[in-house]
């Protein structure tokens, strides 16, 4: 009974956890989620059972991300919201579509879908050029920022290094802050090791954080990134879906993609 309450704490634990997460106090919770503080108080230690509604006020109150939003309802005794079926699913066949066609819209500019972890899903031929001298050990189970950080990577190739690994360190570190996901953390701590500048480097002053890339020739290629998601998603593996393209920043870019 001990490894079982400890693999599967009850909701008031758990969204306890996330308020605390989220450095909020009782009050603040409840006035957020439109409940009483009392309320809020029963629920956490176990003295009243939430309703389904209750459950995805507090999520949506505490910003919950949708997979754990299942978890939630799940500690309370309750369905989960959120279906999870693997993109070659016959259901999912407009999803699979619809990245498709976003890819190929993309070309010749790179471009690629990746889940919640950044494991790479699919790419365009526009990758091709960002994927050049990347070790073949790192395209066995691709990941995307480690793809972009390793010293067997991008790495060598970037050459506003400590400027973009400060970035993407910056972005998975909120994702993971939000998120609470352990595979995040893990991938951050694995990040944060490699090499390649002052992780604190400051920005430039830029209006975005540009992928500096050595080129053929000597030339270099700059490129602005563009994030895509599907906003209504019911499913996880929907929800947790991003459309990355690298658009070039300047017609040099432009002209030697083309």
């Amino acid at each position: 009974m001990t490894t079982a309450h400890a693999q599967n704490p009850p909701f008031g634990t758990l969204m306890r956890t996330w308020r605390q997460r989220r450095r909020l106090s009782q009050l603040d919770l409840a006035l957020e989620a439109d409940v009483s503080a009392r309320h809020v108080s029963f629920i956490e230690t176990g003295r009243a059972a939430p309703s389904r509604s209750m459950v995805l006020k507090l999520a949506a109150a505490l910003d919950v991300p949708a997979r754990e939003q299942n978890q939630l309802l799940l500690a309370a005794g309750l369905a989960p919201v959120y279906t999870e079926r693997t993109l070659d699913d016959p259901g999912m066949s407009a999803v699979r579509s619809g990245v498709k066609r976003v890819l190929a819209a993309y070309n010749p500019f790179p471009c690629l879908a990746v889940d919640r972890g950044w494991n790479v899903l699919q790419v365009n031929a526009g990758t091709a050029l960002l994927l050049e001298g990347v070790a073949a050990h790192l395209m066995e189970r691709p990941n995307a920022l480690r793809i972009s950080l390793h010293p067997d990577g991008l790495a060598p190739r970037i050459r506003n290094l400590a400027q973009w690994r400060h970035h993407v360190i910056g972005r998975l570190r909120r994702e993971a802050a939000v998120s609470g996901s352990a595979e995040s953390a893990t991938l951050l701590a694995e990040i944060e090791s490699y090499p390649g500048g002052d992780s604190g480097a400051p920005d430039l002053g830029g209006v975005v954080v540009p992928l500096e890339l050595d080129g053929d020739d000597g030339a270099v290629l700059t490129f602005l990134s563009t994030v895509t998601t599907f906003g209504t998603a019911l499913d996880l593996t929907a929800a947790e879906l991003s459309i990355e393209a690298f658009l070039p920043a300047d017609e040099s870019t432009a002209e030697a993609l083309r």
